[in-house]
């Protein structure tokens, strides 16, 4: 396949060079190559990767291989990356105000162990032009919108900025996700907590009658939470999705957790750490939370994911679709076409 070629010519260019700045490279060259037609002839269109239909929060998805948040904060690349094969794309995180994130270098590859870490900070430009964006994007495909808080919001007022964010995107989004699980933006997980928590997702689900009222069709609510969470977190966190009849749930986000990457040339780096060392964590995560959820609410398995196999541990573990990120960078667009493979063929194995 001629993507997997330029993939293998060009790896070795974008890992010579800043990590964010080959992200941006990339980013880019997808965007162009979609508006020239481009993609195409290089071989990446959603017709070459294996469809394997599921019905998850009351939406159609045509396979179970999703793009994660935070690779297009802003949706500037929407139909760039459409063109890669994926069931569905999500994008941000974006919040109320356009910020910069926190100051450069602040994303680091990790080779050896296949992660990254990156301190990003949510930098955006705001939700105004993240909606514009989306707008003019050509995909109609199901598309998840990932909102955040400002940094200098304080987090007894965080509420407040995911209200605004929800109502912006809300008239956009095929289900919107609420990110509280970065660890780059000063004390967000201390939403995760069990008070913080209730007061959010009622404040948020509130507003979704309200909206679904205005527009006229009902956009599901994901919360998306961290792989650094003990037993009796999973539980108050799954009790609380249970009461306010939240959607979904989305595991993982990035960790704190540094032991798989000891020793190794930027391991010390602050930020959150994704790839092959988050697997294993994110996979407990999502057996706990099935557990706790059984089927009553789906869980969207995320962290790690760098072959097909990886993508089935997920679905065996409890979740109904999967996600990509650091995988993409360190295997390339080859990646969606495999793990939609393998998760078609393994379901038409157990039928």
């Amino acid at each position: 396949m001629l993507s997997e070629l330029l993939y293998s010519f060009s790896r070795p260019l974008l890992f010579a060079c800043d990590a964010e700045d080959s992200h941006h490279r990339v980013l880019t060259a997808l965007r162009r190559g979609e508006k020239l037609g481009l993609n195409g002839l290089a071989g990446l269109s959603p017709g070459r990767v294996a469809q394997s239909p599921r019905r998850v929060m009351g939406l159609d998805f045509p396979n179970q291989v999703g793009l994660a948040a935070g690779l297009d904060k802003d949706g500037a690349c929407i139909d760039g990356l459409a063109s890669l094969g994926f069931g569905f794309i999500e994008i941000g995180t974006v919040t109320p105000r356009a910020q910069p994130g926190n100051p450069r270098p602040r994303m680091f590859r990790l080779p050896e162990a296949q992660a990254l870490i990156n301190r990003m900070g949510f930098n955006n430009g705001g939700l105004e032009r993240f909606c514009e964006n989306v707008a003019a994007s050509r995909y109609r495909g199901i598309l998840g919108l990932n909102i955040g808080k400002n940094a200098d919001t304080p987090i007894e007022r965080a509420v407040d900025d995911y209200l605004i964010g929800l109502r912006g995107v809300y008239p956009h989004a095929s289900y919107v996700t609420v990110n509280i699980s970065s660890p780059n933006t000063k004390n967000l997980r201390q939403l995760q907590g069990a008070s913080e928590l209730d007061e959010l997702l009622g404040a948020l689900k509130a507003e979704q009658t309200k909206l679904a009222d205005q527009h006229g069709r009902y956009v599901p609510l994901t919360l998306k939470i961290a792989p650094d969470l003990d037993a009796d977190q999973i539980r108050n966190i799954s009790d609380a999705l249970l009461r306010h009849r939240i959607d979904g749930v989305i595991a993982t986000n990035t960790t704190i957790a540094r032991d798989a990457v000891r020793g190794l040339r930027h391991s010390e780096e602050a930020g959150g750490l994704s790839g092959a060392p988050v697997r294993e964590s994110a996979n407990a995560v999502i057996r706990a939370l099935k557990k706790e959820l059984r089927d009553d609410i789906p869980i969207i398995g995320v962290g790690g994911i760098l072959s097909g196999d990886d993508a089935q541990e997920k679905i065996d573990a409890g979740a109904s679709l999967v996600q990509l990120y650091t995988g993409l960078i360190y295997r390339g667009p080859a990646l969606v076409a495999e793990c939609a493979r393998t998760l078609q063929r393994n379901s038409a194995a157990s039928r």
